[in-house]
């Protein structure tokens, strides 16, 4: 692969290496540096809902897809808390940038469209990676569960990361203000999240339900982390994986247009 170097920045081949890592470097900085809000709140509200669903329905609920209560929400619960979390890094990143007039200072160095993207989506997905593992650490030493296909569930894990945070870049790219991002969070990213088997089987929905989580990328992502812990799960992962792959594809493509003709980030 050939060496240049242009206006002073390394380039090996058409690509931006350092300048790549070096946002990406940033991104991850920005939610290590303050890792208890970041990581470790994460942390307590899920065991919060897992000690509630326990305490108030797990004593009085049967097995669901053949395995105790408990360790069918676990898979649900972890998915959750890495959408959220992977959503709301790049979204954060991007919405704080352009009230504060700084997404200059990302969009002037000499980065491809497609590099500030993997920029921010790595960034994000990265967040939600963090989050997993600390919850599926939890899960293993305080509830025992044990992972029965962990490559499938880090794939998911990956992909929902993935996923959430190019959403998160579209929906801060739209968003112009704080309570824009929060509508956006509220009305979108949360029902995605909660209509999608987090809580329950969809096998206990009526038909008409059913049909349309199955339309909700989230319910795979969601679907194939169960899989790869519990080992059973309404769809199957191949197809959750190929719909989820599929709509993170969709989704960068729209990002990364909207980067390469500045839609609502370039004054």
């Amino acid at each position: 692969m050939q060496e240049s170097t242009t206006m002073g920045v390394r380039r090996f081949g058409r690509v931006n290496w350092l300048g790549m890592y070096t946002l990406i470097r940033r991104e991850i900085a920005r939610f290590m540096t303050v890792w208890n809000q970041t990581i470790a709140a994460p942390l307590v509200t899920a065991g919060l809902f897992l000690a509630v669903f326990s305490l108030a329905i797990g004593p009085r609920r049967g097995d669901v897809m053949g395995v105790p209560f408990i360790d069918f929400l676990a898979p649900g619960i972890l998915m959750m808390t890495v959408i959220q979390n992977s959503f709301a890094n790049a979204a954060s990143s991007i919405v704080s940038a352009k009230v504060m007039g700084n997404i200059v200072d990302t969009l002037m160095p000499p980065l491809s469209p497609l590099e500030i993207l993997i920029g921010y989506v790595v960034g994000g997905a990265a967040r939600g990676l963090f989050v997993a593992l600390a919850i599926g650490v939890a899960a293993l030493l305080i509830l025992g569960i044990e992972i029965q296909h962990p490559l499938w569930a880090l794939l998911f894990v990956i992909l929902g990361g993935v996923f959430m945070a190019s959403l998160g870049v579209v929906a801060a790219i739209f968003a112009n203000k704080f309570d824009q991002m929060s509508a956006i969070s509220n009305f979108i990213v949360t029902p995605l999240s909660f209509l999608s088997g987090t809580f329950y089987s969809i096998d206990a929905l009526p038909e008409l339900l059913q049909r349309i989580i199955h339309v909700n990328p989230v319910f795979y992502l969601i679907d194939g982390v169960r899989y790869g812990v519990i080992g059973t799960s309404d769809s199957s992962p191949v197809l959750g994986a190929l719909v989820c792959s599929g709509a993170t594809i969709v989704i960068m493509t729209l990002c990364w247009h909207w980067f390469r003709i500045g839609y609502r980030i370039k004054p």
